[in-house]
């Protein structure tokens, strides 16, 4: 019976989440002020015809701008480009064309908010990936352009 005791009380301990694991995580992120950066200079170098979204590092929407002459489908497929790059931490072409080739992981497209389209670039620290910009309403590569015009502006930030 002491064993059986025993050996449950140091399984309980195991289980139990305490302090000895713990400590404050120092995460990068996309600031308000970065991400209207990025999404002014992407929008200035597309024009007023597209939507530009910027996610953070949880892919949580920062700042949307919309051109006055952008079309109302431009906004959902901005955030979703931006979140399928964040997602990823590849552009959301890249991602599109390594899901088409390769069958074990064409699933992927069937997750909620991802998009194979053209016009989402990461925004990286080293390998850290810590948000995103989509585009949409210009061709898909002048989207992709758009949006990594966007992320140069802010890059002696990114280091």
């Amino acid at each position: 019976m002491l064993f059986r005791l025993g050996a449950a009380t140091a399984i309980a301990a195991l289980l139990v989440p305490g302090s000895a694991g713990a400590q404050v995580l120092n995460e990068k992120n996309v600031s308000v002020k970065m991400a209207l950066t990025i999404a002014e200079t992407a929008l200035a170098e597309c024009g007023d015809r597209v939507s530009v979204a910027v996610v953070d590092r949880t892919g949580r929407l920062r700042v949307f701008l919309q051109g006055d002459g952008a079309a109302p489908h431009n906004i959902e497929l901005a955030r979703r480009k931006a979140y399928t790059a964040r997602t990823f931490g590849r552009t959301s072409a890249e991602w599109a064309k390594r899901t088409a080739e390769t069958p074990e992981i064409a699933a992927q497209r069937e997750l909620a908010d991802v998009i194979a389209l053209r016009g989402g670039v990461p925004i990286k620290v080293g390998n850290e990936t810590i948000g995103a910009v989509g585009v949409s309403g210009s061709s898909s590569e002048g989207d992709e352009k758009c949006a990594m015009a966007g992320v140069a502006k802010v890059a002696d930030q990114l280091k």
